[in-house]
């Protein structure tokens, strides 16, 4: 089970009521939250091995370079030569630390990868795995990494938690009229305005489908935008050509890395020794953690 990690303690930061503090008067509903979501997520799926996957940077550089404007809606500050900071609740920022600690304390391997985004060490894992993997997120650019064949799945928690959908080919097919291997094509043309990714102008959802399907791939679209005999309208072949630029250096930023060389590590859910266990009660205690560190505790094998 991959974790896109910071897609899911936003979503705990925003569904819970940032009253939730410790002892100390610190925020705490992030760090709750999503432990509750981790012992649901294990309980339900009953994984193996438990990746937390993190954006050592949201916004890499190599991306903004292809594409300028790559979530720089969501920009707070331009940091030269560094990792350019997010947008995020003050109350969300001085909770990350404390879920760092405490999935360190859970025994939960937690990987990043420089200038990369959690997506790129999710896709990385994924491909390399010998066994089946589901994908936790509610970002539909890891449509791209779903495969039957190869028996990787995303669980889609978009809707809430409870509401999560398991994403398979015929999913992502009957949603977007595109197979997952084509998902980055479609995401392309269509565009995603909460990522910064413009997409074609006048290309929406079901022209990028039917474009998908008559030509095959982007690749095929470009070709027959430039082929006067190849059967395109006039208007749909203005858009792609005048989108050329753009269709150049897009693919690369909404490609998913597949390649990254990762720190090895030990993967696999272990039961929690008693030394462990003592360390847990103690930062339940000191951030007023309680039930939701128990429940994960319990799910992950093991009781405080």
């Amino acid at each position: 089970m991959l974790l896109d990690t910071a897609s899911l303690y936003f979503r705990a930061f925003y569904g819970l009521p940032d009253t939730l503090r410790a002892p100390d008067g610190s925020p705490v509903n992030a760090v709750r939250g999503l432990l509750d979501m981790l012992a649901r997520l294990v309980h339900d799926f009953a994984p193996s091995e438990l990746v937390a996957c993190w954006d050592d940077n949201w916004r890499p550089h190599w991306r903004v370079a292809l594409l300028p404007g790559y979530k720089a809606h969501r920009l707070a500050e331009v940091v030269p030569g560094g990792n350019d900071v997010e947008q995020t609740p003050e109350l969300l920022v001085a909770q990350v630390p404390i879920i760092r600690e405490v999935l360190g304390a859970l025994g939960i391997a937690v990987i990043g990868a420089e200038d990369h985004e959690a997506d790129d060490v999710i896709g990385t894992l994924a491909t390399r795995a010998r066994t089946p993997v589901d994908i936790v997120t509610g970002d539909r650019d890891l449509f791209q990494l779903v495969d039957d064949g190869s028996s990787v799945r995303v669980i889609y928690t978009a809707r809430g938690m409870g509401r999560l959908e398991l994403v398979t080919d015929a999913v992502v097919v009957s949603k977007y009229g595109v197979a997952p291997n084509r998902y980055q094509d479609f995401a392309v043309l269509r565009g995603d305005p909460s990522d910064g990714i413009p997409g074609v102008p006048g290309v929406g959802e079901k022209t990028a489908a039917a474009l998908l399907a008559q030509f095959g791939d982007l690749t095929g679209i470009i070709e027959a935008a430039r082929d006067p005999a190849a059967a395109l309208s006039a208007a749909v072949r203005t858009k792609i050509t005048g989108s050329s630029a753009y269709l150049e250096v897009a693919p690369h930023v909404v490609k998913v890395a597949r390649d990254l060389e990762l720190p090895v590590m030990d993967l696999r859910i272990r039961p929690l020794d008693a030394e462990r266990l003592e360390d847990l009660a103690a930062l339940s205690e000191k951030w007023g953690l309680g039930g939701p560190l128990e429940r994960a505790v319990h799910a992950l094998g093991a009781a405080i």
